[in-house]
């Protein structure tokens, strides 16, 4: 990360939010929220698309063992067909930080979302790519990558034939294959597969 945000703020708990799985077909938004320590940054933190797999499971152990707070937030594939993704993710991003502050007890000073706004009494930011300039969100968006990483493991125990151990729900060649042979799962978000059922027709 050659330019971080926090090095220009004052405040001393900042708290990064950051999501994973916006744009999948299947499962849930999650959302991480995290306070880390301003004096002692770990090594290789960087936004969770830009690390491989196995640096990120390394760093999520360091940053859970190194965080002053978190807090995770998920919201169900259910809930984003009834009120679209973009609303999901900020409910998603409310209940992580929500979680933090009643987990540790401690109230962030700012928060840092990358892209969103959310409903809540603490100052915050919205940052354009806050996962690329900000250690805070960087780490959030590691630990809500494995998190979620970590329930598509178990999703594809209990579906087979859809490759989520690799695709995480996205919608790659393998996953549509899925779905055109096996049918409609019940983590299936209904609304991202409107056109993709429509071309199988």
């Amino acid at each position: 990360m050659e330019y971080c945000i926090e090095d220009d703020i004052v405040e001393r708990l900042v708290c990064g939010i950051d999501e994973v799985g916006r744009g999948c077909l299947a499962g849930p938004v999650v959302a991480a929220a995290v306070i880390m320590p301003g004096d002692n940054r770990i090594v290789d933190v960087n936004d969770s698309k830009k690390i491989s797999k196995k640096k990120r499971e390394r760093l999520d152990a360091e940053i859970r063992k190194s965080a002053l707070a978190y807090g995770i937030g998920i919201v169900d594939e259910k809930t984003i067909d009834n009120i679209n993704i973009k609303q999901a993710t900020r409910v998603a991003m409310k209940m992580a930080l929500e979680n933090l502050v009643l987990d540790y007890r401690l109230n962030p000073e700012i928060v840092l979302i990358d892209l969103e706004e959310i409903d809540t009494s603490f100052p915050q930011r919205a940052l354009i790519r806050g996962d690329s300039i900000s250690y805070n969100i960087a780490c959030a968006s590691i630990l809500a990558k494995v998190y979620r990483d970590s329930l598509f493991i178990d999703f594809s125990k209990q579906y087979p034939g859809y490759s989520f151990e690799t695709n995480m729900g996205y919608g790659t060649a393998a996953h549509i294959k899925g779905i055109d042979e096996f049918g409609i799962t019940p983590i299936h978000r209904m609304s991202f597969l409107e056109k993709i059922l429509k071309r199988m027709d």
